[in-house]
């Protein structure tokens, strides 16, 4: 059994992406904890990230041909994944889109690889699912399919309702998604950690779990 996701909480806590304490979400929760993908932001640690995303969607056995990255985080997470999939043997195009349309050059709002064929969004998270319904008018633009949307973390809580993002996306869109890890990988983190500084957030998290998380 791969502990890749495991691999990839600690990586996160060392490069300060992932943090316990108490924090303030945008929903105006309090939160045991933060996580944050753009302070992936040098090169070790964003090859680093890529791996750990190739890894998931391959073992996910996902069927896709190209990728989408919607601007602009997962512009180079589309990227740099692309090529550690290519390292595995899987190379595949890859495209992503501006916010705002060119008017010389090649135009447009897309950049890359034509749209064809079953295309995986790749993106850091899902919160409002904004960037999922942007991405798949694009595709859907293309004539095009969407195959799934691979993300780093599921934080497995309530959104408006009381389904979480991911699975409001599932639901409405009925898309595979694809986390490298998810909020019970976080519980084995801590739990297995021997850590005192680590194991005090055991309790605070069950608590917001009880309150804001889903099955």
């Amino acid at each position: 059994m791969s502990n890749f996701r495991q691999d990839f909480l600690n990586f996160a806590l060392q490069q300060n992406v992932l943090k316990f304490g108490e924090f303030t979400t945008k929903a105006g929760r309090q939160s045991p904890y933060f996580f944050n993908a753009g302070l992936f932001n040098d090169g070790a640690s964003t090859l680093q990230l890529a791996r750990f995303y190739a890894q998931a969607i391959l073992e996910s056995n996902v069927q896709f041909d190209m990728l989408f990255g919607p601007a602009y985080k997962g512009i180079i997470l589309a990227a740099a994944t692309a090529m550690m999939l290519a390292e595995h043997g899987v190379n595949v195009p890859f495209a992503y889109n501006r916010k705002e349309a060119k008017d010389h050059g090649e135009g447009g709002v897309l950049v890359g690889a034509p749209l064809k064929g079953r295309v995986l969004i790749i993106d850091d998270v899902i919160s409002a699912g904004t960037s999922v319904r942007e991405s798949l008018t694009f595709i859907e633009n293309a004539d095009a399919q969407a195959a799934g949307v691979a993300i780093a973390l599921d934080r497995m809580e309530k959104g408006t309702g009381e389904l979480s993002a991911v699975q409001e996306v599932q639901q409405q869109y009925g898309l595979p998604v694809v986390a490298i890890a998810n909020l019970l990988d976080l519980f084995t983190l801590l739990e297995q950690n021997d850590s005192p500084e680590l194991a005090q957030f055991v309790e605070p998290m069950k608590s917001y779990r009880t309150k804001y998380g889903v099955v």
